[in-house]
Order: structure tokens, then sequence, then C-alpha cells
């Protein structure tokens, strides 16, 4: 990344900004803004995240925050309630105080002297969610939002559930939100009411997948601050970015094809980073393409940003299976409109254990074999996270082990360049014989040499065949009709490739599995899989104009104390069954040498099972974090264990709290949820 330090506007930072809320709790702002904007008001744009912007983000915060407001805006970095030194408690995700804290900043902002009446809203991940969420509700002030790595459909395309299947990171980022939401304020900032401060919020913290598991069908729970319920109380310009590699590959594509606003995609080969911060690579300039389209949304500058195509994604090269990669080849295409009119949808029936051409039909007009497969609970162990973050690495290996337990249909080898862009589907004509079961669906790149590179997969709970809200048990040996969607892709197939398919009725740890190991047969010929087929090298790619360098300002100064880890280890006993994968994210000890303050995090997580009994398998999730500066040491531990039987989730859960390393609070959850069709 190339740092700037010459911009068109000297600024100045305000490091505790207090915002009051109609309640009587203050929030804490950072504010970057021009120097001039004491005599020339200027537009205002909020990030508005639970993630601690006097430490844990202020690293990231001052590459991209002064970088904008070098270019004429007033950045303003907000803790939602109960996190950093914001006053109050943080306890659950998008909730109806959360989004009304938000109008109320946005309210204040525009009311600053130091801002013009306009502002606007952006950010990643909690941040994405954040600014969509708000820009349904319409506050007056906010003219457009640019987001990165979100969704739009909290229950079906987020990281709790899966197509109704409950994801193994509905137990991970509870684990992170309880230990980031009973953090304690910094007292150089609030003073002596630190303790209180950080007391309140351990007192009313509670594990959040308590209340996630609460909830496994799609509910009003679920549908508040999801936008896909109505795509029209969105009325302001959006720019939209995700990456592959992301769990959040989807949400792009559906605001534009359902918004009705001015709108932008850009989809390139990222984790769940921002697009200038963007692994694998490449990285791109994209603060500069934030900064056209605050100019043009928020100052009225004809600046163009609405030419060219609506959307920009980067279509990926074939590339031998690897957890981590540093860049990505491929090319930047455009579209000049979503749906595109570049991409046909191509059926291909599945015969003979083959992806067939389109139009094949089984021998002598017959419906082809009926294909059985009961996967044993290894399959999965190489899925890598539901969302990649590229540390520890974390993507799919190799899938020739986790094909063995599955169903495989495989087309002959490539005579020429195969593209697809956008989301396959599988359409099954299947039965089973437990009432609870799923289906995972993968779609994998096998080179000449057998190696077999997971593309995409989709994911499928057939008791929600019919209704995500009223799931059905299902009725053993009867045959039915099932359609599973897999996430999102821009990906080449060379010639002399394979495209393959996989089928499995488990794929754990990634996703939770169903109570009792159920057989799945598979009816060829009357099942098939649509690839979303577009022609390589279309004249509109030209408008794809290569990106800027990634460009930014210096970040701030910290200086590693402990180095960070990383582990990713999967094991077998074959004396007695056991199996697990263990993760670490350990970030070290880093101090952040402009406020002298040592601040640890590690992240374990632990998912095992036993043979092939499904109501062995389990999770656990431990954080520490630690705080230190001169006398001050503090220290927040959270462990989480998620069970199961048959008919009841089990969550096992504690928080303790350290000040000098003397523990000054403890707490301890055993509580027991029914399993509703999951």
């Amino acid at each position: 990344m190339r740092h700037v330090t010459h911009l068109p506007y000297t600024t100045k930072e305000e490091e505790h900004v207090v915002i009051p809320m109609s309640d009587g709790v203050r929030l804490s702002a950072r504010v970057w803004r021009p120097t001039s904007s004491d005599q020339e008001p200027v537009p205002a744009v909020l990030e508005y995240i639970p993630y601690r912007k006097r430490d844990l983000t202020s690293e990231r915060d001052s590459v991209h925050h002064p970088y904008m407001a070098g270019h004429g805006y007033a950045c303003v970095r907000v803790d939602l309630r109960g996190t950093g030194e914001s006053e109050g408690v943080l306890r659950d995700e998008y909730l109806e105080i959360e989004q009304r804290d938000a109008e109320e900043v946005l309210a204040w902002l525009a009311d600053q002297p130091w801002c013009d009446g306009t502002t606007g809203m952006m950010g990643l991940s909690w941040g994405a969610f954040a600014a969509l969420q708000v820009a349904a509700r319409r506050p007056p002030s906010l003219k457009a939002i640019v987001i990165a790595s979100f969704t739009d459909d909290r229950h079906a395309d987020d990281m709790h559930y899966m197509g109704g299947a409950m994801l193994s990171d509905n137990l991970a980022e509870a684990g992170t939100m309880f230990a980031y939401a009973t953090c304690p304020p910094d007292p150089a900032v609030v003073g002596d009411r630190w303790r209180d401060m950080w007391h309140e919020r351990l007192e009313n913290a509670r594990p959040w997948v308590l209340e996630w598991l609460r909830h496994q069908r799609r509910d009003d729970y679920w549908r508040h601050a999801s936008v896909a319920e109505n795509y029209q109380d969105v009325r302001c310009p959006v720019l939209a970015s995700s990456g592959w590699a992301d769990g959040y590959s989807n949400a792009v594509t559906r605001l534009l094809a359902h918004l009705d606003v001015p709108r932008k995609g850009l989809i390139g080969p990222w984790s769940h980073k921002f697009p200038h911060l963007g692994e694998p690579g490449p990285a791109i300039g994209y603060l500069q393409e934030v900064v056209r389209w605050w100019d043009h949304w928020l100052k009225g500058v004809d600046n163009g940003v609405m030419d060219g195509p609506m959307l920009r994604t980067w279509m990926q090269d074939s590339v031998p299976p690897s957890t981590s990669y540093e860049e990505r080849p491929g090319r930047w295409v455009a579209e000049p409109r979503w749906p595109s009119p570049h991409v046909r949808p191509v059926t291909h029936p599945l015969l003979g254990r083959r992806i067939a051409p389109p139009g094949e039909q089984a021998a002598g007009g017959e419906g082809g074999d009926v294909l059985t497969v009961r996967s044993p609970l290894s399959v999965g162990q190489f899925a890598g996270k539901w969302a990649s973050y590229n540390a520890p690495p974390d993507l799919p290996y190799d899938q020739r082990e986790e094909d063995g337990g599955s169903l495989v249909f495989e087309t002959a080898p490539l005579d020429e360049r195969v593209e697809i862009l956008g989301s396959p589907t599988l359409d099954l004509d299947l039965s089973v014989d437990e009432p609870v079961a799923m289906v995972a669906a993968r779609l994998s790149d096998v080179s000449p040499d057998g190696a077999a590179t997971r593309v995409t997969y989709g994911l499928l709970n057939l008791t929600r065949l019919d209704s995500a809200e009223q799931p059905e048990p299902l009725v053993p040996g009867r045959r039915y009709r099932a359609t599973v969607h897999l996430n999102g892709v821009a990906q080449s197939f060379p010639p002399g490739h394979r495209i393959r398919l996989s089928l499995s009725s488990s794929y754990w740890p990634l996703a939770w599995p169903p109570p009792k190991p159920a057989m799945l047969s598979v009816h060829e010929g009357s099942s098939s899989l649509t690839l979303p087929v577009r022609p390589p090298e279309k004249a509109d790619d030209a408008q794809a104009a290569p990106f800027g360098e990634p460009e930014g300002t210096p970040p701030i100064a910290t200086t590693t104390l402990a180095p960070p880890e990383e582990r990713w280890d999967v094991k077998r006993d074959l004396v007695n069954y056991h199996a697990e994968l263990e993760t670490v994210k350990d970030r070290g000890t880093v101090r952040f040498e402009e406020i002298g303050l040592d601040v640890g995090r590690r992240a374990y997580e632990r998912y095992a099972s036993v043979a092939d009994d499904f109501t062995s398998v389990s999770g656990e999730s431990t954080w520490t974090m630690g705080f230190r500066r001169d006398d001050w040491d503090v220290r927040v531990v959270t462990h989480t264990r998620l069970t199961c039987d048959e008919d009841r989730f089990f969550v096992d859960a504690t928080l303790d709290g350290y000040e000098s390393g003397r523990r000054v609070f403890s707490r301890t959850w055993n509580e027991t949820v029914p399993r509703d069709l999951l």
C-alpha cells in the first residue's frame, strides 16, 4: 500500500467526542476533519461498529479515515453503545436501539457547525450491516452509503444459518462478541467510572448463541433489519463490495438486482477484508473509489462516478488447492447491469455419475440410476471457514479426501475454456430415510493430475424445502424436489480440466449435522446442475479498467511485544475414532505507542466428534482479551461450549474478569435449547 502524506486538505483529529443519546447514554466518537471545516462545513461520514476505536481498530482506522478527511470530509468513528468508551450495554446484534442510536448520531452530526448537514455511512461487516439497515430507515441527512462484506438477509445468508442448516460460525461469532462486549473502557478516557462501566457490561452479559439458537426458523427476529424483506426501503445510492473468498459473496448481486436507486457493485477475490487491504490479492485502490463516490453523492461533483458498468468483478483463474493464497490470478470483467445480459443458464442432467452435456437423456428413455450416500462425519474437515479471514489459513483444501464420502458427478475433460459468473443451482430428485436430513453440494475444479479445488458450495436443510418459516419433518422414502443454491462465484475452468459436483449428507464442522446420519438417495436423469455460463472475453470487459494502487494515510505506530500465532490442525485418533479441528488465532501482544496501551487477543476454537456418532459433535470457543498500562491490568476470558443430543442443544459458558491478576467477576451458564428439525 502507498502511504499518502500530502492531501488536498490539512486535517485535525478529536480523539474522544461525546455524543448524547435521548435516553441519557453517551456514545464515544473519534473525529477526523479538515481544519478548514471550522469556517467551511463539510459532509460527515460515519462508521459505526462495536470493535473499540481507541485500540483494536485504531491502526486500520488511521489508514482510511484521515485519508478521507484529507479529501474534504468529517470522518467519524463511533463505538456502539456498550463498547469501547461508549456507555451502556451491548446485548445483541442489530437491535432496534442500535439503529435508533445511529439515527440520533446522524442527526447530531448533521447539526454540528463543521458539518454541512449532509451525511454518509460506510463500513465493513458490522459497519456495512449498520449502514444498509439504517439506510432502510431513511434518516433525512443520509445521502449515500458505502458497504463491504454484508448481507441483506440475516437468516438465509449470514453466519448463523445457510439453507436452514446451522453453521459453526453461529457459535464462533457468538464467542467473539461474548468477549468484545465484555471488555472495559479505558480509564485514560472515562476516568474512575471505568470500573462501574465494565462491571455493568459483565453483569448484563449473556452468550449470544443462546438467542441465536432459539430462532432456528426464519421468524421476526431475523426479519428485523433484513433489507431483503423490502428492498424499496432503501432510497439512497449504494456502493457495495465483497470478495469471492468471503462468506458474504451473494448480497452484492442481490442488491444490484433488487434496488432501484443508483448503485454500483464490486467483487474481488478477497476474504473478509476491505478491498484496499484485500487478501488474497490483488488489493485495489478502493479508497480512491470511495472518495469519488462521496464527492458525487455528498458534494454534487459531476465526476462520472455512475458511468461504466454496474458490476466489476474478478474472474478467477484455475489454481491448485490451498488453504491460503497471496494472490488469485485472473482478470477484471464488467457487467452493464445485473442480472447480466452476458450470462446464460446452462442446465446439465446428472447421468451415469456424470455432469452430462445439456439435453442428454438416459439410455432407453429410462429415468437413470438411484444413487445413495450416507456421509461420514469426516466429510467437511477440509472445508475451511464459512467466511475466510485469510488468517490463519482457512480456505478449503484438496477435496479428494472429502469426495470419498460423497456422491460425485463429473464432466468429461473440457474441450474449451468455461467461465461461470453467478450462483449455480442444483435441482435434485431425492429421498431420505430420516425425518431430518441435509444435503451439502460442492462444485470443484479438477485438474488433469486429479487435484480438486473447491470453487463454491451450498447447503440445504431438507426440512426447509417448502418453507424456512414453517419447516416440516420429511417422510422417509418419499421423493422430493429440492433446489440447492450454491454461493455466487466468478471462476474459469481451463481446457483439459473437469467440473466436479459432490453431494454429501453432512458437512461437519462447517455445518452442524442432523440428529442422525441419513441415507440420501438421488435419482439421476431427473436431477440436474445449472451453471451460469459467461462467454470469455466480452467486449464490455474493456470497461473494467484497472484500479489504482491501494493507498491510504500512514498507520499509527505500534510495537509487537509478543508474536502472533496461527494454527489450523486436523487430528484423528484411529484407536477411539476421535476427530477434531483446532484453530488458534492469536494476535500476540501489541503496544499502541500513542496511548501507551498493551493489548493482547487470543481466540481458540475446537470442533470434535467420535466416529459417526452425530450426537457426539461439540464446538468450543475460548477468547482471552487483555489490556495493560502502568498499574492498570485487566483481562477478560470467555468460554462457550455447544453440544447436543438428538432432541436438544446444550450450551455451557463461562465469563471471567480479572483485574491485576485477581479474578473479580465470574459467571457460568448451563442452558438447554430444543432442536427444531435441525
